[in-house]
């Protein structure tokens, strides 16, 4: 697996641009994903390549069209600093694992990666990196492909009355 770099503030148009938007299918989307700011990151990541970047990565309008783009591609983790709050759940929402790491700044461009989700840790060099812990129920979302297939499988609801 190999590290795509991104700054701060990374928005969701940058991930996938604006006028793509009437494409549902991930794979399409993976085509342009990040052609404005980085061109050869369509024709260069590989499935299992990890996107790694600063603060508030996913940033701008609410489009599920930016994980699906990262997915179709291949990309199954965004490693960052902090994230926009809807992207944050829209990539769960899509099965896309966004990972909360304090230093994710100094994991450099290019470079193999290796994430450990049981432990909670990201090697990539000579260096290990703590992930924040993401929720066992988040987990499960992701595992299960995204919301609608978890739903899918789930055998009835559980119950939650707020009186526990």
């Amino acid at each position: 697996m190999k590290v795509w770099k991104f700054g701060n503030d990374v928005d969701t148009d940058a991930i996938i641009p604006g006028r793509f938007l009437t494409i549902n299918d991930p794979d399409e989307l993976a085509e342009h994903a990040f052609e404005g700011v980085r061109p050869e990151f369509a024709s260069g990541v590989q499935k299992g390549d990890v996107v790694v970047a600063g603060r508030n990565f996913g940033c701008g309008s609410s489009r599920e069209h930016a994980p699906l783009a990262l997915l179709g591609a291949g990309v199954h983790i965004v490693i960052a600093r902090s994230f926009a709050r809807i992207f944050y759940r829209n990539a769960i929402n899509t099965g896309l694992l966004p990972l909360v790491c304090g230093e994710a700044d100094e994991i450099e461009d290019g470079n193999g990666i290796e994430v450990d989700t049981a432990k909670g840790v990201a090697r990539s060099g000579e260096k290990e990196y703590v992930l924040e812990p993401v929720p066992s129920f988040l987990q499960e979302i992701v595992r299960a492909g995204g919301l609608v297939e978890y739903a899918k499988n789930l055998k009835e609801l559980p119950l939650c009355t707020g009186l526990e």
